[in-house]
């Protein structure tokens, strides 16, 4: 497959990825506003605790995703459809083991309710309302794994689509409902139809898409072959553990130590943060399959100059990002939900802190996963998950809700930033990764300019907190891209970039001349 057609796909994935999160974020947020508005903090902190536990048991799921999403790359490039199918087969048998594990794992964690909860909130029917949850994690695995074959063929926009149409129904019908009844479990019954929907249409789309995929006959992979997927899934299942411990823990410390409202009030700055980064990795999730394919037909120097570019890319959005959050949230979940949910200034400057460096590794995860290269990091997840239950667990106790957050950004530091880097350059872009740390450094050096520039400014500001939210939001529009602007504009990945931007709306403008011709 040709770059041309590699660049179109990413830029189509990567606009529906971007618009469906756009979407996903504004109806997210009415969906809160309203919701911390018709229901407790209990509710709220209920809520947090509930996902988060679910995503604990989504362990059970081992990787299995990645690990044949990577298999797929290259029968899809050969046009071998029997290896799809067996594949697909096999991923289908792994999605109905897991669907099982969750759901025992799930109703084994009831009896240790009173333990995850301290200060039991007055919440009527936690339990149904848990067994709700479960059963939403449950139908997420059913059906769905069509779509990733989908993803594999540089088609993610399809899904986007998809869940947007359904997300938009789902949070429209979850409003209406809130506002009118202030029912929880009619709240969670819409959830649970909207995702069982969701499912079933991608699924549809799938057998469409690919007819083959209903076809009986599938021939099972060969001995070898399932060797080396059961492998890269034993490797997936470490990275797994650690992103589960470091990155889905934090709820369930907050309320075992601290205490369920201290988990609404970090669920609304989720919310945000969660929406932020979501947002910004949809540009990394739209270049996934077009990295595999690069992987399988171009050569490292190649990959290389496409890694530096991504990560080029990644760095200004999410350092333009980390900014804007410092100035804006306090203010912002002050408006949308109320002063009694805002956090210490020290807490949101760890959560950002977190958010970025969590950023600042979208670009490197992208190409580990789509190189298949996540078995040689796999113990540095491990090693991660201990520190950050160790670390965290000794700050909390002493600094309470920043102590928790401290734990990850500590453990962060000391495993993934510099071993997945590592990783990557020495095993597929074959130069030392000497290069990559010096422009992190440059990069971040440049954002911490940029970010004590905005922040002086912002400071100020003065009046009312609207005040504060719409001028703080004018400065960071304005003033930290324009430092990036003059910083970056002579360098080669940003004249590369700018290329492919001149490519594209080059295209795009023959393309409508050819239409009206």
């Amino acid at each position: 497959m040709a770059d041309r057609s590699r660049t179109e796909y990413s830029v189509r994935n990567t606009t529906a990825a971007m618009i469906s999160k756009i979407v996903a974020i504004l109806m997210g947020f009415a969906t809160r506003v309203v919701f911390t508005h018709c229901l407790s903090e209990s509710y709220v902190g209920v809520n947090g605790l509930f996902s988060d536990v679910l995503n604990v048991l989504a362990l059970s799921e081992l990787g299995v995703g990645t690990a044949i999403t990577y298999a797929l790359y290259k029968p899809i490039a050969e046009d071998d459809f029997e290896k799809q199918k067996s594949l697909m087969r096999l991923y289908c048998q792994f999605y109905r083991l897991v669907a099982g594990i969750v759901f025992v794992g799930g109703l084994a964690v009831i009896p240790f309710m009173d333990i995850l909860i301290k200060n039991q909130p007055g919440v009527d029917h936690l339990i149904p309302i848990y067994l709700m949850y479960l059963a939403n994690s449950v139908l997420s695995y059913l059906l769905i794994y069509k779509k990733t074959l989908i993803d594999a063929h540089q088609l993610s926009y399809i899904g986007e689509v998809y869940q947007m149409a359904f997300l938009i129904i789902q949070d429209t019908v979850q409003i209406v409902l809130l506002i009118t009844t202030h029912n929880f479990i009619l709240f969670l019954v819409v959830y649970l139809i909207c995702t069982l929907g969701n499912n079933i249409g991608i699924s549809r789309k799938a057998d469409r898409l690919y007819p083959y995929l209903k076809e009986k006959n599938t021939v099972p992979l060969a001995r070898e072959e399932r060797k080396g997927i059961f492998k890269n899934i034993r490797a997936m299942l470490m990275h797994k553990v650690g992103d589960v411990v470091v990155n889905n823990t934090d709820n369930l410390m907050l309320s075992s130590i601290v205490g369920i409202v201290s988990v609404g009030c970090y669920s609304n700055y989720y919310l945000v943060i969660g929406s932020i980064h979501q947002l910004v990795s949809q540009l990394f999730r739209g270049i996934t399959a077009s990295v595999g394919n690069l992987g399988v037909t171009e050569d490292c120097v190649r990959v290389r100059r496409i890694f530096e570019s991504s990560f080029f890319v990644g760095q200004w959005m999410y350092g333009f990002a980390v900014i804007g959050l410092y100035e804006l949230l306090n203010p912002f979940v002050e408006i949308s939900f109320g002063i009694q949910y805002v956090f210490p200034t020290s807490v949101v400057l760890i959560l950002c802190l977190n958010f970025f460096v969590t950023g600042m590794r979208q670009a490197t995860l992208v190409f580990r996963d789509s190189l298949g290269l996540f078995w040689f990091d796999r113990y540095k997840s491990l090693a991660g998950a201990l520190l950050n239950l160790i670390v965290s667990v000794i700050l909390a106790r002493r600094y309470g809700t920043a102590g928790v957050f401290a734990g990850t950004l500590v453990s962060t530091m000391l495993t993934s930033f510099w071993v997945e880097p590592w990783m990557l350059y020495r095993h597929s872009l074959k130069i030392s990764v000497h290069s990559y740390f010096f422009r992190y450094i440059f990069y971040t050096a440049v954002i911490g300019m940029a970010g004590i520039v905005t922040d002086a400014l912002c400071r100020m500001v003065s009046g009312t907190v609207w005040d504060l939210l719409l001028y703080r939001l004018l400065i960071c529009l304005c003033v930290p891209n324009l430092i990036f602007f003059l910083c970056y504009c002579r360098t080669k990945e940003f004249a590369f970039l700018l290329s492919k931007m001149k490519y594209m709306l080059g295209k795009r403008k023959k393309e409508e001349e050819g239409h009206h011709a």
